[in-house]
C-alpha cells in the first residue's frame, strides 16, 4: 500500500481529515429538516486500507461527528443514523465486543461537547440486549441533552424496521387497539416524535435500506453515494442534499 494512502487512514482514524466549508452551497430553504443515513462500508474501508476493522469503525464515528455539526449548519431538524442493527449480532465476537466498547467511548467522549453545541441525542431500538453499563450511558446522554434544540440526533442501535413494527402491533394490541389509526401507530413507534425522513442516504456504493425506518421512509427520496462511511465528509453531505433538493416530491400524485 502507498504510503500517502496509510497516512489518509490513519487521519481518517484520529479525526484529522479537511476542516468542513464554511458555507454552504444549497439554499437554505431547500434543506430537508430530517434527514437518515445507513452509514456503511467502515469494514470494507478498514480493509481498503490494510486496517483492522475497529479502525474502520473509529474511523466512521469520527465522520459521524463533522456531519452531524455540518446537518446542524444547515438547520437540519432531525438526523437519524443507523449505527448497530438488530442482524449485526451475528458479526464475528471479537467484533461485535469491539464495536460495544466504542459506543461507550463514543459517548463518554462526544456527548459532553455534542451538549455543548445543542445537540439533542435520542436512542431508537430494543435496549434491553444492551449491557447494563452502555445502558446506563445511553439514558445519561439522554437525560443530558434533553432540552437542547439545535438538532435532535436520532441513533438508531439494536435496531430494526421490522421489529419495530411488529413491536407497535405488540404494544397496540396490548392496549386493546386492533384497528389503530396512522397516528395511533406513529405513537406506538420507537421514536414517535421523529419526522419522517425526508432524504435517506446511503453510503458504500450498496443501493437497498436494509431494514432501516421502513415505516418512516415511505415517501423519502433515496440517495446512494458511492464513498465508504468513513470518507464521507461535510462536502459530500451538501451534495446529496443539493441532488435531493432538484428533485420534485409528488408524494403518489402527478
Amino acid at each position: 500500500m502507498a504510503i500517502a494512502s496509510r497516512l489518509s487512514a490513519v487521519r481518517s482514524v484520529l479525526g484529522l481529515g479537511k476542516a468542513a466549508r464554511s458555507e454552504p452551497r444549497v439554499p437554505l430553504a431547500r434543506v430537508p429538516s430530517s434527514i437518515a443515513i445507513i452509514m456503511d462500508g467502515n469494514g470494507r474501508w478498514a480493509r481498503a486500507h490494510g486496517l483492522p476493522t475497529g479502525a474502520g469503525h473509529r474511523a466512521g464515528a469520527r465522520a459521524l461527528k463533522q456531519i452531524v455539526r455540518r446537518a446542524g449548519d444547515l438547520g437540519v431538524r432531525d438526523l437519524t443514523v443507523f449505527s448497530f442493527s438488530t442482524e449485526n449480532w451475528n458479526r464475528p465476537k471479537d467484533e461485535v465486543d469491539d464495536l460495544m466498547v466504542l459506543f461507550s467511548e463514543m459517548i463518554d467522549r462526544e456527548v459532553p461537547e455534542l451538549h455543548a453545541e445543542g445537540v439533542q441525542i435520542r436512542f431508537i431500538g430494543r435496549r434491553d440486549d444492551l449491557g447494563s453499563a452502555l445502558r446506563a450511558r445511553i439514558d445519561d446522554a439522554e437525560s443530558l441533552t434533553a432540552g437542547n434544540g439545535r438538532l435532535r440526533l436520532f441513533i438508531a442501535m439494536n435496531y430494526g424496521g421490522r421489529q419495530e413494527i411488529l413491536d407497535a402491533v405488540t404494544a397496540l394490541a396490548a392496549q386493546g387497539i386492533t384497528a389503530p389509526t396512522d397516528e395511533q401507530f406513529r405513537a406506538a413507534l420507537y421514536g414517535p416524535d421523529l419526522a419522517d425522513p425526508e432524504l435517506v442516504i446511503r453510503t458504500s456504493g450498496e443501493q437497498r435500506l436494509s431494514n432501516f425506518l421502513l415505516w418512516q421512509s415511505a415517501y423519502a427520496e433515496l440517495y446512494f453515494a458511492p464513498q465508504m462511511w468513513p470518507d464521507f465528509g461535510a462536502d459530500d453531505l451538501e451534495d446529496a442534499i443539493a441532488d435531493y433538493a432538484g428533485r420534485e416530491r409528488r408524494f403518489g400524485g402527478r
